[in-house]
């Protein structure tokens, strides 16, 4: 922290007695008194609740003037700083946290704060600190979107937990995946997890469809239709996978690909190539 330094001229000296014990005394003081003044605030208001007996009104005006006593001695609200803030609406965090420059640090309710902080859409994690004299800290963890979510006619987005962000709109992630059906949201996050190993496939993936709660029907983008297994969902990925590299299997004509049972492939061809082979069967059996 710079410290502002006078003119003052070092050949103008202050008188011995200034330097004294006198002129440490006072300086020792004056550094005690945002804490000094509230302890004594606190000793002399506590006494008088106890003197006055102890009543709802006597203790809530204690309060006020203990708030008043700390503020006019520092200890009072001058910056707010906030850490880990990037979607949530910076008014609507001022507005939660109702804490106004000027007002009593001490007098601020920590857990309201917290409390209110927390109930924001885009709010994870809230910690709300004071750090005396005149500063509030204010740290969130906010909540990372993770799919779109279509279930009946309605569509929102979803976060890591499965859980929907309110007021999240969904044409503003058109980069995230589509999953469909009742429990896609809370099963989302382990497909993803599989499908994030190979970047290069799973961009190819538009959209995930739920089949009875038990597995996925994956849509790609060229309308081919993966039928994923209902158990080890890693597996037939990596199989998927190595088809594709090595065969290139999904650049063929095919319509769908069966990979529910664990010992065979299914595939389903396109309608022309499917009339293609047909054809192909005819000339050969006129020949």
């Amino acid at each position: 922290m710079r410290r502002l330094i006078g003119n003052q001229s070092r050949k103008a000296k202050a008188p011995a007695r200034e330097r004294g014990p006198a002129m440490l005394w006072r300086r020792h003081l004056l550094r005690a008194l945002p804490v000094g003044l509230p302890l004594l605030a606190a000793l002399v208001l506590g006494g008088w609740v106890v003197l006055g007996g102890i009543g709802q009104q006597r203790i809530d005006a204690a309060a006020r003037i203990f708030d008043a006593v700390t503020a006019d001695a520092g200890l009072s609200v001058e910056r707010v700083l906030v850490d880990g803030r990037v979607r949530t609406d910076r008014q609507s965090l001022i507005d939660a946290l109702g804490v106004e420059v000027g007002a009593p640090i001490l007098g601020v309710e920590i857990a309201t704060a917290r409390a209110r902080v927390g109930a924001l859409p885009w709010i994870r994690e809230v910690t709300v600190e004071r750090r005396l004299p005149d500063t509030l800290l204010v740290r969130i963890v906010e909540r990372r979107p993770l799919a779109v979510w279509q279930n009946g006619g309605s569509v929102a987005v979803v976060d890591v937990d499965g859980q929907v962000i309110d007021g999240a709109r969904p044409r503003d992630f058109p980069e995230l995946l589509l999953v469909v059906g009742p429990d896609a949201p809370v099963m989302a996050a382990d497909l993803l997890a599989v499908m994030a190993r190979t970047p290069d496939l799973s961009t190819r993936v538009t959209a995930a469809v739920r089949v009875g709660s038990r597995r996925w029907n994956l849509k790609l983008d060229d309308g081919i239709e993966v039928q994923m297994p209902e158990e080890d969902l890693a597996g037939a990925w990596t199989m998927l996978v190595d088809l594709d590299r090595s065969e290139q299997l999904l650049a063929r004509d095919v319509q769908s690909v069966d990979l529910r049972l664990p010992d065979r492939l299914v595939l389903r061809l396109t309608p022309d190539a499917q009339a293609r082979m047909a054809l192909a069967e005819v000339e050969g059996e006129d020949t």
